[in-house]
């Protein structure tokens, strides 16, 4: 009688679908094939594989299961188990039985039909999606784009609610529509199928086919998925796999018609669930994948490759799950670098392209009552295939891992520990063990005497806290006849804008100051002339403002015109070189604080810079870089050992450091950022922030309140926010004067964008009091005309990020000829 009811309500669904009248791939159906070449395929080396799925049979987890394996182009493992059906009667599983794929609809139709629209140019993923339903442009979903909609980082819950009840396309579209986000776009990841459902909306708008009528003629039909699709017609019914009934016992047994009740309702055809297929059918589309077929090569690696925001923990594509709570079917030894989906059903599929290996696992691990799981048997299955083909991937194919883990340490799954007790030795360190190697040469007089200017300041020390001067002017063979000092001068004191030349007074060795106002003061070629080397010894803070780095900058196409060789005595950069993050600074912007195109924080040390210098903008220097030994990309200066010395006056602590490169984007408008305070960079204020009375309540409201829960209320990764009033001392910005403003609490370094982080504290100031806020004087900081204008028109900081992925993409392959270290 169930059955009778389920295939009525079956026939009734596909009448009533609106979109049913226009499917012309129907007409080309017919009852799946049974022919002998559905064979299973098996060797001794998968019996493990047999004996777990039996086993998740006789505990009940799932009634049965088609299971396929491919590995190398082709498939190694092909085998049908247990039952398809238990109720109303028992059918046994066969390797042609059709599931309801369930989730996996998400990445096999509506995300590969989003990524075909992209490749053609027809949408862009850092776009609003609102810009093609108008309509949803409501309730705080107007900035929300369509790669948070594919990541799953659209701040959206994960349904909309089911009652009162409701049933229609149009009511389950107006129903995401009118949603609203539960935290902001871009903050936190939450697995969401409202935001399929409205990207197979946006499929149908800009292409004007359904998504069913979409995927089949640009995905499933190109790749002879003959038995994939939406709303299956009557005669597949008796090879599909039942779920469970519908209502409980009282409900019809689903067969054929979506399990998923939002799908279900909105008539079989949804981004988010309705896709039907079969094993054979998913280890073609999976293959597909692996051969960058039907999209491009291109394509296929940004949808596999982290798109997340960058300071995420749960790591997505572009629909498909790569690193989260979702991701056991991976298994324990398949790598980060493969990507995969489950469907709720029980479906399942993982693709590991470094291996080139796939793992379909279909079942239907609802059926009959809704009480089974698949999780247990994904993980178990997986983590048997990659032991029972020994996988071991190719060194091209490690490297591209690297490259997609290593983007940054987040990425890196933590595979570098940021918290290590590591020791390093720094180049003047490695100098001093090699016998000074790096400086020894002909003299340009004849003499035997090599004739040294040193760059440095008070960060110049070795391991045992001897300043590089000394060790330098002890060396036989070696004279030191200048130092050169940058901005704040020879001990890193001075905070003027223009720094005397002066000398050592325990050594008398004079000290040419390059820092004068307007910037670098080049020294006098005649100078330059009279040596053989120039060293360079400072500690960096890891920031493209920071002015040591445009010191050893400018220095470089002196030294080549001299004819002088530029060593540079490595130090760590001591917010780590796994980061690299902010706005990449515009062609035509070079200045002092920006010497070259970078972004905010590139993630090198000194040395690598220098290269990066020299070599992009082909100077032509003699360049020597003096690595340091026992560093690596993910330690924080805190890791390594070293004696931490304050870089410059304002810069005092790791924790100061680590906000730097955001908070300091705010420096240059009319904003203190605690100079002249005891803790610079950790607070943010002006005194047209300062406590104002409230007159809702009895008890005194502040500006400085109001700042710090608007912050808080844009979840930004990493940080929280406290109302404060300081005081800054005389001389500095505001000195003497009452400030109000936000206190920075850092919880989580790692997780924090801090170039991110600058830009919500500049929208914020310029939302909440844009009569007092001078947003246009953080130009020459940002450098970058784009995010200037879209801060200007208030758009949403984590879509401003967004807009800045790919040049930041780009940078890093570009970088990576001269990285020095792991």
């Amino acid at each position: 009688m169930r059955t009778l009811i389920a295939r009525s309500l079956f026939i009734c669904l596909l009448a009533a679908h609106p979109l049913q009248g226009r499917i012309e791939a129907q007409k080309r159906r017919s009852r799946p094939s049974t022919q002998p070449a559905l064979r299973p395929i098996s060797s001794p080396r998968f019996a493990p594989l047999d004996a777990i799925v039996n086993d998740a049979i006789a505990t009940h987890q799932v009634p049965g299961a088609v299971v396929v394996i491919g590995h190398n182009g082709a498939v190694v493992y092909r085998k049908a188990f247990g039952d398809r059906a238990l109720e109303p009667k028992r059918e046994p599983m066969t390797l042609d039985t059709i599931f309801d794929m369930a989730s996996l609809t998400k990445p096999m139709a509506t995300a590969m039909s989003i990524m075909r629209l992209v490749e053609l140019g027809q949408v862009r993923l850092n776009e609003p999606f609102t810009r093609y339903m108008p309509e949803c442009a409501k309730n705080g979903k107007e900035e929300i784009t369509i790669r948070q909609l594919l990541t799953h980082y659209s701040g959206l819950r994960p349904d909309f609610d089911l009652d009162p009840p409701w049933t229609g396309y149009a009511a389950g579209l107006k129903l995401a529509c009118d949603e609203t986000p539960v935290t902001p776009p871009g903050s936190r990841f939450i697995y969401s199928d409202t935001n399929f459902i409205l990207l197979g909306e946006l499929v149908t708008r800009v292409s004007k086919m359904p998504l069913n009528q979409y995927a089949e003629a640009h995905i499933f039909a190109p790749l002879g998925l003959k038995y994939t699709r939406f709303l299956p017609p009557a005669a597949w019914l008796p090879h599909i796999a039942p779920t469970q009934y519908e209502e409980g016992a009282a409900g019809p047994m689903l067969r054929g018609v979506v399990h998923d009740p939002r799908a279900r309702r909105m008539g079989g055809v949804a981004g988010h669930a309705g896709l039907f297929s079969r094993a054979d059918d998913v280890a073609k589309f999976a293959q597909a994948v692996l051969d960058h077929k039907i999209l491009s090569p291109l394509t296929i690696e940004k949808m596999t490759t982290p798109q997340q925001p960058i300071n995420a923990t749960s790591l997505r594509g572009l629909g498909w799950d790569l690193d989260t709570s979702f991701s056991s079917n991976r298994g324990d030894l398949l790598p980060i670098g493969s990507f995969g989906h489950t469907g709720f059903t029980g479906t399942s599929l993982w693709i590991d392209p470094t291996t080139k290996t796939y793992i379909a696992i279909l079942a239907n691990g609802v059926h009959p009552s809704g009480h089974g799981s698949a999780i247990a048997l994904r993980n178990r299955v997986a983590t048997a295939v990659a032991a029972a083909l020994d996988l071991t991937p190719s060194e091209k194919e490690k490297v591209r891992t690297a490259e997609i883990t290593g983007y940054n340490e987040l990425l890196a799954g933590m595979r570098r520990v940021s918290a290590r007790n590591g020791k390093v030795l720094t180049g003047i360190d490695v100098l001093e063990a090699t016998n000074f190697a790096a400086l020894r040469g002909p003299s340009r007089d004849g003499s035997g005497v090599r004739k040294i200017g040193l760059i440095t300041n008070q960060t110049g020390l070795d391991a045992e806290g001897r300043r590089t001067l000394d060790v330098l002017a002890r060396v036989p063979g070696i004279e030191l006849k200048v130092l050169f000092s940058p901005e704040h001068g020879f001990a890193g004191q001075v905070d003027t804008t223009n720094v005397p030349d002066a000398k050592d007074e325990a050594s008398g060795i004079p000290i040419f100051s390059t820092y004068g106002p307007g910037g670098f003061r080049k020294p006098a070629p005649e100078l330059l002339r009279s040596l053989d080397a120039i060293v360079y010894d400072i500690q960096d803070a890891g920031a493209r403002f920071y002015t040591y780095e445009t010191t050893a900058a400018w220095f470089l196409e002196p030294a080549r015109d001299a004819g002088v060789e530029f060593i540079v005595l490595d130090r760590p950069n001591p917010i780590t070189g796994s980061f690299v993050q902010g706005p990449i600074s515009d062609p035509g912007t070079e200045s002092f604080v920006n010497w070259h195109q970078l972004p905010v924080r590139h993630g090198l040390t000194i040395g690598e810079a220098v290269q990066l210098y020299n070599g992009e903008r082909k100077i032509g220097a003699k360049v020597t870089v003096v690595p340091m030994r026992g560093w690596f990309r993910g330690d924080w200066f805190d890791s390594t050992s070293l004696l931490w010395v304050n870089p410059s006056p304002n810069l005092r602590s790791m924790t100061a450091a680590a906000l730097y490169t955001g908070v300091a984007l705010v420096e240059g408008t009319n904003v203190s950022v605690g100079r002249g305070t005891d803790t610079p960079f950790e607070i943010v204020g002006a005194p047209w922030i300062t406590p104002r009375p409230s007159p809702n309540t009895s008890s005194a409201g502040s500006k400085p309140r109001e700042l710090a829960a608007y912050l808080n209320d844009r979840y930004i990764s990493g940080v929280r926010f406290v109302p404060v009033t300081f005081t800054p001392a005389a001389g500095s910005k505001f000195g003497g004067q009452l400030c109000g403003g936000v206190g920075i609490l850092l919880l989580d370094r790692t997780t924090l964008d801090a170039p991110h982080l600058g830009i919500e504290i500049a929208s914020a100031l310029h939302k909440l009091y844009p009569a007092d806020f001078a947003l246009d004087k953080m130009k020459a900081l940002v450098a970058n005309a784009r995010v200037m204008d879209a801060l200007a028109r208030g758009e949403d900081p984590r879509r401003i990020v967004d807009d800045w992925r790919t040049d930041l993409e780009n940078f890093v392959q570009m970088r990576q000829k001269y990285l020095i270290y792991k």
